[in-house]
């Protein structure tokens, strides 16, 4: 894997393979998941930065995204930069002289919490595609059994984008008395069609690789192919037109006779953040996480009224703490339309609401870049 020196560079999500500097929290009970799989017990991991006050009354939780890990800033055990690196701190908008940083890896994630790579009690073996199928509504609560491992009882803000800003909402609606406010970024009240769509092609893409071996590849093949190809088309919605354009306009990698690979430097570019995932990356974890995406809906609680009609719903009428949302003009994910439409939902329910739309090229990953822009009123809005 080379990145060519003929690609502009520019700026970059700092992700990395997490192996060691988290801790984790085992849960030895069975968990039981909103579509009726278990898990006989599970593990998440976690990380934590700054000092907890005397009253406990200072914890933020942070959510991540599909593909972070729980290593959102720097730390002695692992210096590497983290994937909010800019964002927590020392003085920065999550600031660490004032809060306790919290973050845990997804469950079904790869990077230290029970997921499908994880041993299955009952065979020894990974589970691969034996693993249940996921919810954000599991992901929550699993951070809620962490939360109370931590006696935290109640949090000062829960803060997370993409997949995260989907959390934090969530997690205000199932544990209302636990939460003073959240953030939610480049997120939605639900999954639109065209999200759904475009994950359901990734998957396709991994599912097709003949490496892929129903989910049971572990000891014997990686689907190298397919999970490089779904990364490519993921990186399509991260990014948007205007930085490519400027970036890479109509550019050639070399001066010579074009080829079928890759030939235009916007395609090195995709070539190169596929190889790169591909290092990183459970292809499973890809799956589940990406399917709880789509699954998600805060909307219609009919669903989950069916499965289990004795767990509460996670309405948004319940959210009822101050809320930040946060919308990106040129994000090709998740348009500014759904963070509009999910302000006007809590709205709508008495939720005292503030509405941010930052203007930047960046698509997508403009929470992971543009720290200067995002960082003041995430500042302000936990100063208040």
């Amino acid at each position: 894997m080379r990145e060519s020196n003929s690609i502009p560079r520019g700026p970059e999500p700092q992700y990395e393979r997490v192996v060691s500097g988290y801790e984790t929290f085992h849960y030895g009970e069975p968990f039981r998941c909103e579509w009726g799989g278990r898990l006989a017990e599970m593990d998440i991991a976690y990380e934590t930065w700054g000092t907890l006050s005397p009253d406990r009354d200072n914890a933020i939780l942070v959510h991540t995204g599909l593909s972070a890990s729980s290593h959102a800033r720097s730390h002695d055990k692992n210096p590497h930069p983290g994937w909010w690196e800019e964002f927590i701190g020392p003085g920065a908008p999550l600031d660490t002289n004032r809060f306790f940083i919290v973050c845990s890896n997804l469950l079904g994630g790869c990077y230290g919490s029970s997921g499908p790579a994880s041993t299955d009690p009952a065979t020894g073996l990974p589970y691969g595609s034996d693993f249940p199928i996921l919810t954000v509504r599991d992901m929550v609560r699993a951070q809620i059994l962490l939360l109370d491992h931590l006696k935290l009882d109640r949090l000062y803000a829960a803060i997370g984008a993409s997949l995260g800003g989907m959390q934090s909402p969530m997690l205000a609606a199932l544990a209302p008395e636990r939460v003073d406010r959240i953030i939610s970024i480049s997120a939605a009240a639900c999954s639109h069609p065209q999200s759904i769509a475009m994950r359901f092609v990734q998957r396709q893409a991994v599912m097709a690789d003949p490496d892929w071996r129903e989910g049971q590849y572990y000891g014997q093949s990686f689907p190298h192919r397919g999970l490089r190809v779904a990364r490519e088309i993921g990186t399509l919605t991260y990014r948007s037109g205007p930085e490519w354009m400027e970036r890479f306009g109509r550019q050639r990698i070399k001066d010579e006779a074009p080829r079928l690979d890759e030939d235009f430097q916007v395609e090195g570019y995709l070539a190169y953040q596929g190889d790169k995932f591909c290092l990183q990356y459970d292809p499973n974890s890809y799956l589940y996480i990406s399917k709880a995406m789509d699954l998600f809906d805060m909307t219609d609680q009919q669903a989950a009224q069916a499965n289990h009609p004795e767990d509460s719903p996670a309405r948004l009428s319940d959210v009822q703490c101050p809320s930040l949302i946060v919308g990106v003009t040129t994000d090709l994910l998740f348009p500014v339309w759904q963070q509009q439409e999910l302000a006007e939902l809590l709205r709508g329910h008495g939720t005292p609401v503030e509405y941010l739309e930052l203007e930047s090229p960046y698509g997508h990953d403009s929470f992971l870049i543009e720290e200067e822009k995002l960082g003041g009123p995430l500042s302000r809005f936990l100063s208040r």
